[in-house]
């Protein structure tokens, strides 16, 4: 294969359905299909990890896995679920060391995003606003509810490190706090508490804004409002979403997601935040998902259009 493939490095197991939307931009930009490989397959401790990567010199790298040989200039890391990402990591040392176009080998940035107790710690350094949060490791029942207490009493609860929504609680109890507790313990799981932001509508449902940053500049943004005030304002919680104009956006909204990115070191990055309290950043998305019409011209085309330039 000729050193420009682009090489489209994703998890195949993933469900979110961006992977194709980048191949679509690939075909798009390039006039022709990218090579796609399925990034377990460079997962350390996964039995699936059977890729080689070299570094060849001159900016270029040779991929070996599923019995094909690439060498290329340009590798597209995207869609690569929380979960995997510690076991990715060296995968994307190695294409950081190799000099390969790549927007997706700062492991650190990772990290920081990925691990919902370190965003609140560089949050916390650099002054990006963000609801007071606790983090909680198997505390006894005594430190929760001294920690729920500190917050107000009114707090949602989740995992340091989740995705869609999923094992996220709004607590407004001791008994919700006591069911977390042991929900979280029995996951194995760190979690934090931060207390509600108290985002409603007028007319009292939730909402939020995802804002999709990319090399400093908002591309994208979004409302999603959730009918069920105790459910997360999340689309795969039952949230329904809009696209908007970054000129729609309330005041300050998108230059906080900007903020917020530059705080974490991401070059892309997905950022939930709500305008009230005085404009609050919920959690910054290493990987954002998006829909194949406006996702691609929005997100998926830019991304991948980096990748070819230097």
């Amino acid at each position: 294969m000729s050193r420009r493939d682009l090489v489209l490095l994703t998890d195949h197991s993933s469900t979110e359905g961006t992977r194709e939307a980048m191949a679509v931009a690939a075909r798009r930009l390039t006039g022709r299909e990218p090579v796609q490989l399925d990034a377990r397959h460079f997962m350390t401790g996964s039995a699936a990890c059977t890729g080689r990567i070299e570094a060849v010199g001159d900016g270029t790298v040779r991929l070996e896995a599923e019995g094909r040989v690439v060498t290329t200039d340009a590798v597209v890391v995207y869609e690569i679920p929380p979960h995997w990402r510690p076991a990715f990591a060296h995968c994307q040392r190695l294409l950081r060391a190799s000099g390969v176009r790549s927007l997706g080998t700062d492991v650190e940035a990772w990290r920081t995003a990925t691990e919902k107790d370190r965003t609140v710690e560089r949050f916390t350094r650099d002054g990006v606003p963000h609801m007071p949060t606790i983090t909680l490791s198997r505390p006894t029942p005594e430190a929760a509810a001294e920690a729920f207490a500190r917050l107000g009493g009114d707090v949602w609860a989740r995992p340091c490190v989740g995705m869609g929504g999923n094992d996220v609680f709004h607590v407004t109890d001791h008994a919700q706090l006591a069911a977390a507790a042991r929900h979280y313990a029995d996951l194995g799981q760190d979690w934090l508490i931060a207390r509600d932001a108290r985002n409603f509508t007028a007319d009292g449902r939730r909402h939020q804004y995802r804002v999709v940053v990319l090399d400093g500049r908002a591309v994208r943004a979004v409302e999603h409002v959730q009918p069920d005030p105790d459910a997360p304002c999340n689309e795969c919680q039952g949230a329904s979403s809009t696209t908007l104009e970054i000129d729609e956006l309330p005041p300050g909204i998108a230059e906080l997601a900007i903020l917020a990115t530059k705080s974490l070191g991401l070059p892309l990055a997905g950022v939930d935040l709500a305008a009230e309290s005085g404009g609050v950043v919920f959690e910054v998305n290493v990987h954002p998902a998006f829909g194949r019409t406006l996702g691609v011209d929005q997100i998926a085309a830019p991304y991948v259009a980096a990748h070819l330039h230097s």
